[in-house]
């Protein structure tokens, strides 16, 4: 049992800092193809923090085991909203803007909508539920690029016009005339920063891949010995693992003195856990609903798994987007419920 568990945690430490240097060395090379820098954090870095979690769920679905796939997904959710978004917005909450909540807060509740849809109707998810969750990702980027290239493009304007709309002084002057002298070194520099990078990202991306395969594998044979459903594995440790990048940026936001920078962070990470993370592991290998346990004969995730994803997200949201400023009474809120989230996992089910 020691060697598993020793394994897991290495496969927790691989994926943290294999997503770090995933995310730094995507954002370099974007960086030298002149892509503005808040286009790179709404792409390149959203998808990168949550590579952990489409890495897990891909492996488990590959390897049949469709229920750590789903309680990764799910389970991530309620992690990232009702413990790492909770703690921020508990200690010290702040104020958010409506609108660049209400994209992502609308996706997430219309691919919820879906997702609830196909759960209780059919109890199976076809490779078609993935193809359209996928489907919905695309959609989402291409319509985050086009407005944050515009948004990019009217900073960049206002920027040119501060910067070159004035009269130039004599040390703009004089800096410029000894920029020709220093273009070899600084060209050498590009190139050795772009190779750097490109190494990054391919070791980040190596260590993301036998990190989820490390965990996975791992996890699955704890569960097996400790008598635990893998569905409760996937929607508890695994979970929290994958989101521990999401819960350095909270607690490191927290500490610079900006912890409601981390909520957007949070709903951009759990709606592609919804359509990112669940849409590849459903288009790898279809699965049917699985169960952690049942209520009355009923599965459990019809009555505990999927209400409380959607409660938490709803108790985060919605009160946020009427008031445009979080209070200390949702993040207390919700660690109670995610308090109480795991004892039903563990102790009841």
């Amino acid at each position: 049992m020691l060697i598993p568990i020793l394994l897991l945690a290495l496969g927790f430490v691989l994926l943290i800092k294999g997503g770090d240097w995933f995310v730094d060395g995507a954002t370099g090379i974007a960086r030298r193809f002149h892509l503005p820098e808040i286009l790179i954090g709404a792409t390149v870095v959203s998808i990168g923090t949550t590579l952990p979690e489409v890495m897990v769920s891909a492996g488990a679905a590959a390897a049949g085991t469709g229920s750590i796939a789903y309680g990764n997904a799910i389970g991530s959710i309620i992690c990232n909203t009702s413990l790492i978004a909770a703690l921020t917005i508990a200690i010290k909450p702040g104020v958010a803007a409506r609108k660049s909540l209400k994209v992502p807060v609308i996706f997430f509740f219309g691919a919820a909508a879906f997702y609830c849809l196909i759960s209780y109707f059919f109890g199976t998810f076809s490779r078609w539920t993935g193809i359209i969750l996928l489907v919905t990702f695309v959609v989402y980027m291409v319509l985050t690029v086009l407005r944050m290239k515009k948004t990019g493009a009217d900073l960049e304007t206002v920027q040119h016009e501060e910067i070159h709309g004035n009269i130039k002084t004599e040390e703009q002057l004089e800096a410029e005339s000894g920029e020709d002298h220093v273009v070899e070194t600084k060209e050498s520099g590009k190139k050795d920063s772009l190779i750097k990078d490109i190494i990054l990202l391919v070791v980040g991306a190596v260590l993301i891949a036998f990190g989820a395969r490390l965990l996975v594998d791992n996890a699955t044979i704890i569960a097996r010995e400790m008598g635990v459903s893998e569905t409760v594995i996937g929607l508890t440790i695994v979970a929290l693992g994958t989101s521990l990048p999401e819960l350095i940026t909270a607690i490191t936001s927290l500490i610079k003195g900006h912890g409601s920078l981390s909520l957007g962070n949070v709903i951009g990470a759990n709606l592609f856990n919804l359509i990112l993370v669940s849409g590849t592991a459903i288009t790898i290998n279809p699965f049917d609903v699985p169960a952690s346990g049942y209520i009355n004969g009923i599965n459990s995730a019809f009555i505990i798994d999927i209400p409380v994803m959607l409660l938490v997200m709803a108790i985060l949201t919605i009160p946020t987007l009427i008031k445009q400023k979080l209070s200390r009474w949702q993040g207390f809120s919700l660690l109670a419920i995610y308090a109480g989230f795991c004892i039903l996992q563990f102790v009841v089910l």
